[in-house]
């Protein structure tokens, strides 16, 4: 069962059904993903129902308990982002290609703008201004938005150190992490075991924790001291990475701006360093 065929199962089902039935269908039809990943306590902790109530639903709707709902939910959410999935709708629709990635990408920057919540700047640039080290972790497609940040953060003069898989696994790299450091994590499905083991190691041994996530189902929300989420919807590949730069550029702007007179005097010395012409062409001029 597709996702389109699970939401018109659910939305079929609505008609008539008791208050609290209704609110469980309302929620999985505008959560898909989150209850697709959360448990079944969460989810009933969360709609102020019992967990007999979530079984009752997944029973009305046709399946034998609430783990066979959840196993559809989540087989209808990789569906939706299985790249060949994705390439074969795009080939299927007669609007232009180009068109379709133009206006899905201003809508991740409206999206990604519009889920700030109010003080969540100034919260990162404490923690970051108050951290020994800033570890900039991401693997795949997430590495990328974080390799960003850590070139932004180390032009600034901070303590920014690069976490993505290479000769060491990222459970290895994290042995270093401790207390007073600060983990930048970006995750973009799908969701990594051993990031998630990563990020709630660096917890555990005293480190904060920033994510940067598509959804608050992402398993390593359960480790994270201050959430940013992004909108990284694409027609072609599994995730656009459009959303979370823009963050990062934000984020990285701000934190200047708050650093003043040390980000200035660090941005000084790098424009010193694209004036080193064994490096850079000087008739390019200096850009950064």
């Amino acid at each position: 069962m597709d996702s389109v065929q699970l939401q018109e199962l659910m939305r079929g089902k609505l008609e008539g059904m008791p208050t609290k039935a209704r609110r469980v269908i309302e929620y999985l039809l505008s959560n898909m993903r989150e209850a697709a990943f959360r448990s079944i306590g969460e989810v009933a902790d969360d709609l102020s129902v019992s967990k007999a109530q979530l079984v009752r639903v997944a029973r009305i709707l046709g399946f034998d308990g609430y783990s066979d709902l959840k196993e559809a939910l989540q087989q209808a959410i990789l569906e939706k982002i299985n790249p060949a999935t994705m390439l074969a709708r795009v080939m299927d629709d007669q609007e232009s290609l180009p068109n379709v990635i133009y206006k899905t990408e201003h809508a991740n920057l409206d999206d990604t703008w519009s889920q700030l919540p109010p003080g969540s700047l100034d919260a990162f640039c404490s923690l970051v201004r108050e951290a020994r080290n800033i570890h900039c972790l991401g693997w795949g497609i997430s590495s990328l938005v974080t390799e960003h940040l850590f070139m932004r953060l180390r032009v600034m003069g901070l303590a920014a150190l690069s976490m993505r898989r290479g000769s060491l696994t990222l459970l290895e790299q994290a042995r270093s992490v401790g207390e007073g450091d600060l983990i930048v994590v970006c995750e973009l499905p799908s969701y990594v075991v051993e990031v998630t083991e990563t990020v709630e190691l660096a917890r555990k041994k005293g480190a904060k924790v920033v994510a940067i996530v598509d959804s608050p189902a992402a398993p390593l929300c359960r480790f994270s001291d201050l959430n940013f989420f992004i909108s990284a919807a694409s027609p072609t590949f599994g995730s656009s990475i459009v959303g979370p730069l823009f963050l990062t550029h934000i984020l990285t702007s701000v934190l200047a701006v708050h650093m003043g007179d040390r980000a200035h005097t660090a941005l000084e010395e790098q424009a010193q360093f694209l004036h080193d012409e064994r490096i850079f062409h000087p008739v390019f001029g200096l850009k950064y």
